[in-house]
């Protein structure tokens, strides 16, 4: 597995829950779901967003990061 940066983020008790209850929705840890919500982000920000690159099963620029077909 690629090797990680670890950092501290103060956040909002607020928007943790928020951030918690997603991820569970997602089946996905608070910190996953983070880290899917930023690498999102920062394919929006370059134009490429998951829609249009939807159902390519191909690998994105981001490490890690892989889009696929949505089960039926």
């Amino acid at each position: 597995m690629a090797e990680r940066k670890s950092f501290l983020m103060r956040i909002d008790p607020e928007l943790w829950a928020q951030l918690e209850a997603w991820a569970q929705d997602d089946l996905r840890s608070v910190n996953g779901q983070i880290e899917f919500l930023l690498r999102q982000a920062v394919l929006k920000r370059k134009g490429q967003t998951a829609e249009a690159r939807q159902g390519s099963g191909t690998k994105t620029d981001i490490p890690g990061d892989t889009i696929v077909d949505p089960p039926e």
